[in-house]
């Protein structure tokens, strides 16, 4: 699968990766994640079962330190189990959100088809705080597919994250322009303004 994949990509480019699941070393404790829709009278909500969806409930790293502590990359499939012992998919934005937390990490990077987040003119915002990024969603600014992107950041940095960042994965060299330069390519998302 994509997995292995991206083990594979990565040692052809001079990495050593080892794919793990979620739910290897338990790695992701999931939570069953229950949908709500609303009917057509808007006072009644409705819980709707996803089936085998859930939602990060806890994050134990010890694997991930194993791993890095080898100087190997670890490649993470967003499955996870559940107390019940079931296996739950996970979004994998969600997944990586909550994983950067739990390792601190200075940077959860999510790479997307967008150049990052865009002001009501379609203009790059280079760096926003939490609040201003709420705001943006608030004020429908930011719209679709990109609300859950941010939230996912915002969660990264309130869990533990120093830093998310929203940017094209499309671009030549944008990962290494965002590490090594002081400005980085998309847009960075931080607890509040330095």
């Amino acid at each position: 699968g994509i997995n292995k994949a991206l083990v594979a990509a990565i040692a052809s480019a001079g990495g050593r990766a080892v794919g793990v699941s979620g739910k290897d070393g338990g790695l992701i404790t999931a939570r069953k994640l229950m949908a709500v829709a609303k009917s057509s009278d808007s006072a009644i909500q409705n819980a709707v079962d996803l089936g085998f969806v859930g939602e990060p409930a806890n994050i134990d790293v010890t694997v991930l330190d194993a791993l890095m502590m080898n100087n190997l990359i670890p490649v993470v499939a967003p499955v996870g189990s559940g107390e019940d012992g079931k296996t739950y998919n996970i979004n994998a934005d969600t997944a990586a959100g909550s994983i950067s937390a739990a390792m601190k990490a200075s940077r959860m990077i999510m790479l997307t088809d967008v150049v990052g987040v865009l002001d009501q003119n379609g203009k790059l915002i280079p760096e926003l705080t939490i609040l201003e990024a709420q705001e943006l969603i608030k004020n429908k600014i930011v719209v679709g597919g990109m609300i859950p992107k941010i939230k996912t950041c915002i969660d990264a940095v309130l869990g533990g994250a120093e830093a998310s960042v929203i940017m094209d994965g499309r671009m030549p060299h944008s990962l290494l322009l965002e590490l090594f330069t002081e400005h980085g390519v998309g847009t960075i998302i931080r607890k509040s303004s330095n």
